[in-house]
């Protein structure tokens, strides 16, 4: 099981993949769009937490700018019905201090922001992980654990085009991108993000 890779950046899509090099061998790692973000320029040394998934008929590794990340990644797939891919998707709209937040106060709503995620879906989940992270230590815990310059990456582009390369790793198309981040403003892509994915919801 490969649990870290620490080596040269070749290639990253902000839409959710990153090529790392280490030992001569080149490994790739699907990853959220604020991790890729994090992670730090083409080139540049790089250190990302990895889940590796493995199937009868594929292998992928995940990739985590944080190992409270990686954590909550593997509390999510422990519930019922969640599968890499929309534990991924809650990760992107929720960190996991904001998804603590959104358990611990029953926040139907807020679960529903993420893509794929109804109310019935997300009163279950609501029930399913209050256990499970309970397990999970918080961000600000684990600092000193993630990874070099304490989990935290280097230059991803503005704020802005962080929201939006958030909303295209989610399945959002370019119209729609548009439309949700129009006269967006402010200066947390955590926040801007929900805020962006109210406006689309609100649109349907």
């Amino acid at each position: 099981m490969i649990g870290s890779l620490r080596g040269r950046m070749l290639d990253r899509s902000l839409s959710g993949e990153v090529l790392v090099e280490t030992g001569g061998v080149g490994y790739r790692v699907t990853a959220g769009p604020a991790t890729v973000a994090r992670l730090g320029d083409l080139d540049s040394e790089v250190f990302v937490w990895t889940y590796h998934h493995i199937r009868e008929d594929s292998q992928v590794l995940y990739g985590f700018a944080t190992k409270v990340e990686r954590e909550t990644f593997e509390a999510l797939l422990g519930a019922h019905g969640v599968g890499p891919a929309l534990a991924l998707a809650i990760l992107t709209v929720h960190p996991p201090d904001a998804l603590a937040r959104v358990v611990a106060g029953d926040d139907i709503a807020g679960l529903c922001l993420v893509p794929g995620v109804g109310k019935k879906t997300a009163a279950r989940l609501l029930i399913e992980l209050k256990s499970r992270l309970d397990d999970v230590p918080t961000a600000a815990a684990t600092s000193a654990e993630d990874g070099p310059d304490g989990g935290e990456g280097g230059s991803g582009g503005s704020v802005l085009a962080d929201v939006r390369d958030g909303l295209t790793g989610l399945g959002y198309g370019p119209e729609e991108v548009a439309q949700a981040t129009r006269d967006l403003e402010g200066t947390d892509a955590g926040a801007m993000l929900k805020e962006a994915l109210k406006k689309l919801a609100g649109s349907r």
